[in-house]
Formats: structure tokens, sequence, C-alpha cells
């Protein structure tokens, strides 16, 4: 008897242990068997407490009735299937008639309490089933990316929601995006693992860093083009857009509208094209995108609205040619001038981390989640690399992305140099970058006359 004391002791005392210094470890051990029990037992009185029941129908009164039988009590949805996670539990649930997707939503902060959970999210899965996702434990405040990550063509995982599932960057589905925050929130992490992401996919990397390239310039190897001032930044923005429709004409020359032609198989955008005809895609990452809209004289001036006349021609217009806008800021308002609230609109993937007023919330998703807005003036200051992702259906989730250094960056650009595609409109633009005997790299932006 003693023995078994001691045992059941450290047993005890390693779950404590565990549940306070490893939580992921705690729950695929401990945690995952007590959740699942606790959801079972207390499923029917916890879904009546919320108000997700519904009262027995007509015809099982009558029966009740007709049988001198006790009436049927209150049905709450059946569980279709209950899926233990390495984050938590997945719980799929089919809706009584009467009930709605919006009372399941409405009620998971409530839920969380009850089933003594860290957060239930719910989202329909298709008419009259719903899926809670239920995390055991903060999966935000050490994030580790899960082993088996579904990879695709301009498809890069880049943070980890708060449900556990992966967040990706999906650039077909997605093609511009914005990203706000303020000053050590966490953007310059959320760009690198964009950059590290993409560097081992065949696309073309451009970047524009105003701030005299300290950003990007370090991950030149794998960069097609890179920008450090405003002047280069124009040149290379109409350079992208004679490219841009230089591939369009290129989608005309092959779009074979022809009676013995396909519907399927018409180039309708650079994706139809041959495999071996397609140029490759583009993917433009502006740092700070208030560098290139701020002016102090007239002549600034006249170049900040060429400047934002061809960010704006790329965001209506590059899509289909296969070129990409990821613009980050502190701010992005109509204070920037003219034309800033069009770039805006055209940019549906939104990211905002920490900011400093509920402005700059609103800047990013004012116009598509008011929800969204107020969890985003919600994060906290001592929390860097979470973030709030949204886009224009009006759904949003918070985020964080695994911490990527510098150095670690640099390994994974220069291990997938070799793949850094030669886009001929983009060579005057490609940085040069030599080897000095100490070993460092030193980073020049490639002439006219040498590329």
């Amino acid at each position: 008897m003693a023995r078994l004391s001691v045992v059941l002791l450290l047993v005890v005392a390693t779950a404590l242990v565990l549940r306070w210094r490893r939580p992921a470890w705690y729950w695929m051990t401990f945690g995952v068997v007590l959740a699942t029990l606790r959801v079972l037992v207390r499923y029917a009185s916890v879904m009546d407490a919320c108000g997700l029941t519904v009262p027995p129908s007509r015809w099982r009164l009558a029966l009740s009735r007709m049988t001198d039988r006790p009436a049927p009590e209150a049905r709450a949805p059946r569980i279709l299937r209950l899926r233990p996670t390495r984050t938590g539990l997945v719980l799929r649930l089919k809706l009584r008639p009467g009930q709605d997707a919006f009372d399941v939503s409405a009620a998971t902060d409530r839920l969380r309490h009850s089933f003594g959970m860290y957060g239930v999210t719910a989202r329909e899965i298709r008419s009259g089933v719903i899926e809670l996702r239920m995390t055991g434990y903060d999966v935000l405040r050490r994030v580790q990316m899960p082993a088996k990550i579904d990879r695709a063509p301009m498809r890069v995982p880049v943070a980890l929601r708060e449900d556990g599932s992966v967040h990706y960057r999906d650039y077909r589905a997605v093609p511009h995006g914005l990203t706000l925050g303020a000053t050590e929130s966490g953007k310059s992490v959320y760009q690198r693992n964009l950059v590290a992401g993409l560097a081992a996919q065949d696309v073309a990397l451009v970047g524009i860093d105003c701030k005299q390239g300290v950003e990007l310039f370090p991950l030149a190897c794998r960069f097609s083009a890179l920008a450090d001032d405003q002047d280069t930044a124009l040149e290379l923005l109409e350079a992208l857009v004679s490219h841009m429709e230089s591939v369009y004409q290129l989608v005309r020359e092959q779009q074979r509208i022809n009676v013995n032609v396909p519907d399927a198989e018409i180039a309708a955008d650079v994706w139809d094209l041959a495999e071996e005809l397609r140029p490759p895609p583009v993917v433009v990452l502006v740092d700070e995108v208030a560098e290139l809209a701020l002016f102090a004289s007239k002549e600034e001036e006249k170049r900040r609205d060429r400047i934002i006349t061809a960010l704006v021609r790329l965001a209506q217009l590059g899509r289909a040619a296969g070129i990409y806008l990821e613009i980050c800021g502190q701010r992005f308002g109509s204070e920037l001038g003219k034309g800033i609230t069009m770039l805006r609109a055209q940019l549906t993937g939104r990211t905002a981390h920490r900011v400093n007023d509920e402005t700059s919330a609103n800047m990013a998703f004012g116009d598509i989640s008011p929800d969204a807005v107020l969890a985003a003036i919600q994060i906290p200051a001592d929390a860097p690399g979470i973030a709030v992702a949204g886009d224009s259906t009006g759904g949003w989730s918070r985020i964080r992305a695994p911490h990527t250094s510098l150095r670690a960056a640099v390994n994974l650009c220069s291990k997938y140099a070799d793949r850094t595609p030669d886009v001929p409109a983009l060579a005057p633009f490609r940085p040069v970058v030599a080897s000095s005997v100490s070993g460092a790299l030193t980073l020049n932006k490639a002439s006219a006359a040498t590329a």
C-alpha cells in the first residue's frame, strides 16, 4: 500500500512538473486522456447550460403521452467524432433541427470554461455540421511547428494558429498581403519566415528595403532584385510593370483559343502556360511602405506618385502575371497620401502584429472585421510575434510565427541560392554577393553593364 502511494505521488508530481515546464509533453501523456473523459462526462449538462439543446419533437412528446412515459429530455447536438491531436481535441457535431452555427460560435467561451480547455474555436464544415477545435494549452507561448506540413507551390507555412493548426501564406489563393505592426512587434521574424519558406521554391524574390537594406540585404543571395532607396525602388517597380506587360503578351500568344481546344486548356493567366514557357512567379516584399510614400519636396512628391501608381498597377493586374505583393509597415492610412487607400483595398491578406493605437488596427481590419480590430489592440507588448491574421471574408485568427534568427534565414538563403531565377527585366537590380578576405559578405547592386 505504501509503495502504491509513493508511485501515485510520483505520477502526480511528474504531471505537475510537466504541466508547468513542458505543457506539450503533459498534454500528450496525461492531458489528452483527462480532457477526453471530461468532455464525454460533462457533454450533455454543458450543452444544456450553454443553451445548445432543442426541446423534444412533437411526435416524441405524443409518443410519451400515449405510452404513459416521462417526457423526453431536450437533445444536444450529436457527437459525430472526437479526435485527439497533439495540441488538443477536435469535436465534430451534428446540429439538431432549429440550431444554427452562430449559436455554437457565440458559446465557445462558455464551452472553454465548462470543458476546462485553454481555447475553443468553432467553424462550419458543411450545412448542419460544426467542428470544435479545442486546445489543451497555450500553443502560441512556445511555437513548435508540426513535423507533417502540407507543402505546395506558392504556399508557405509561416505561423501556428491558436487552435494548433498551421497558418499558410497561399499566394495562389490570396495574391497580395499587408502586414502591420509597431517596432519590435515581430514583423521582421514573420518576414524572415516568408523568405525562408519561399527560398526552396522556384520563385523570384524582389525586395524593397529603404532602411538602407538592413533587413533584406543579408538575404541577398536568394533575391533576384533588391532596392535600398526610393530612386532605385521606383526604377525597380517600373521594371516590374514592364515585365508584367511582357508576361501578358506571352499569355496572349499562347492562349490557344480554338474550337478544337478544350476550355480547361485555354490560357488565361501565367499558370495556364506550359511549364517550359511559364516565367517564374515573382514575390515583391516591401519592408516599410511609409518610406515610399513620404516626401519633402515637389520632386520627391512626383517620385512618390509614380511609386504608388506602380504599386497599385501591380496590385490590380499582377496576379494573372504571377506577381504577388507582400507589403509591411507600421501604419498604412490615408495620411500617407493619395492612392494609399486604393492600394490597401487590393491587399486581401491582412496580418496585424502589436499596434500602438486602435487607428492602426482599423487600417488593417476596420473594413473587414471589427472583432479582429479588438483582438489586434489586445496583443500584449511582452509577446512579440503574436499577430492577428484575417482576410476580406471577415474570418480571422491569432497566430505566432516560430522564431527564426537572421543567421538561420541567411543559411537557408545560401543553401538555395542556386534556385534564384534569372529574370531579364530585373537583371540590372540583382545584388552582387562577393566574398571578402575576412569571409564576410559585401553586397552591391549590380549595374546594367555588369548584368
